[in-house]
């Protein structure tokens, strides 16, 4: 198949703006403390701002998947990164908690950006690999995470929190230069398979009657459903888990440090992993995906409870279960995100990521304000134990009805991609 660009130059630059906005929006589970004891708040009112900047980017998320799929993507994607960097210094200037409030909600305007880098790669890379290079994207995460841990704890104490976001936001000015310069668009639809061989595509764009026949997809309609509660466990070890490391297991910054370092090195792995292990079954099965992201979801659930029930001075024991934890919880990210571009057409596919997102923003929302009023008359680790369980509990039962209804949706699409090939061999 030829491309009018090289793809994956392309690649490394959305590693990069995943990888460096993922270290700043993650920032702040490290920073928490400092933070808190800046503006003297509990954790209720920490709580509220994870959340405020959650149900910003959840808000926005359906408008921008309407920008991405009607205009140029990599511009819209130029706005975002720059949009990150000053919201990020204007929430690194407020003087009260209030301001900082309203501040840090502001930095989830780009949080909602990440629909069109998905569906431009899409248009990039054929369906039989689009699971590793999601999974590749998707280390980024951790990964980000990662930098941000050792970011935070090693200046933290030098520059203060404050200062750190100072360092993040100028990242987001310089990623936003970098994407105007050198991404480009392609169009929608050029990678699918009925598509190879041919020099012209027409410019197809969204389609409001397609979008609206997004929600008469029942396998689509059903992964909406369970991504509302699959983000609760993220959201919740994302923002509560370093403060329960320190406050409940007690142990040092320095064991804090090594305990997330390998924790997390091995979930960024997880995300290739299950990304690979879902392409090899979905080229057998057009289930495979969904397999993966079923065993996934119950492995990790398995893990967690081991983890979380494991006595403080176990370290040992701790850290196996916790391994073996973060192995296997992002198995079902890249192969979820791949099965709705299975069975989505091009020109609405950012809009398709961007509803799923934005339902999935409702559920992280509601869980780290959740997750800090069970904390305040319970424990931090009760908290987190309650809510993953709740919420991969209900993903382990969607999951398998997503399997059973899924090849009716694909086949509807490889139809009307057939359809479209012939029309454009006929115009040819």
């Amino acid at each position: 198949m030829a491309y009018p660009i090289r793809r994956w130059p392309v690649v490394v630059i959305f590693f990069s703006f995943m990888l460096l906005h993922q270290m700043d929006k993650l920032l702040i589970g490290p920073l928490t403390t400092p933070i808190m004891e800046t503006f003297r708040i509990n954790e209720a009112q920490m709580g509220a701002v994870f959340s405020g900047a959650l149900l910003v980017g959840g808000l926005l998320y359906p408008v921008w998947g309407y920008l991405y799929d009607r205009f140029a993507r990599p511009k819209l994607l130029a706005l975002a990164a720059f949009i990150w960097g000053s919201t990020t210094w204007l929430s690194a200037l407020a003087p009260n908690y209030s301001t900082f409030l309203v501040t840090r909600a502001s930095t989830g305007i780009d949080d909602s950006s990440y629909p069109g880098l998905h569906s431009l790669i899409s248009d990039y890379f054929e369906p039989g690999i689009r699971g590793k290079i999601y999974g590749l994207l998707q280390l980024a995460a951790p990964l980000g995470y990662l930098l941000g841990m050792v970011l935070a704890f090693s200046l933290r104490d030098v520059i203060g929190w404050r200062g750190v976001y100072y360092i993040t936001g100028a990242m987001g000015i310089i990623l936003a230069l970098a994407i105007y310069r050198w991404v480009i668009e392609v169009p929608r639809g050029r990678a699918e398979p009925e598509m190879a061989g041919l020099e012209q595509i027409s410019v197809y764009k969204f389609d409001p009657k397609l979008a609206r026949g997004l929600f008469r997809k029942k396998s689509l309609v059903l992964l909406y459903l369970q991504g509302f509660f699959g983000v609760w466990p993220w959201q919740v070890i994302t923002y509560w888990f370093f403060r329960y490391l320190e406050t409940e297991r007690k142990y040092s910054a320095d064991v804090i440090m090594i305990t997330m370092l390998v924790a997390v090195l091995v979930l960024a792995s997880g995300y290739f992993i299950g990304g690979a292990i879902g392409d090899f079954l979905f080229r057998r099965t057009r289930r495979g995906r969904i397999i993966v992201c079923t065993a996934g979801v119950f492995l990790g659930l398995i893990f967690l409870v081991l983890t979380m029930k494991t006595p403080p001075e176990n370290y040992g024991t701790f850290m196996v279960f916790l391994i073996l934890t973060a192995l296997f919880i992002p198995f079902a990210a890249p192969n979820t995100l791949s099965t709705v571009y299975d069975v989505t057409e091009p020109e609405v596919r950012s809009t398709a990521v961007a509803i799923s997102n934005f339902i999935e923003q409702g559920g992280t929302a509601v869980a780290p304000f959740l997750a800090g009023l069970i904390a305040t008359v319970s424990s931090l680790g009760d908290a987190i134990l309650i809510i993953c369980t709740a919420g991969w509990l209900v993903c382990g039962t969607i999951f398998p009805l997503v399997g059973w209804l899924l090849p009716r949706d694909m086949d509807a699409l490889r139809q009307l991609m057939r359809q479209r090939a012939e029309m454009e061999m006929a115009r040819g």
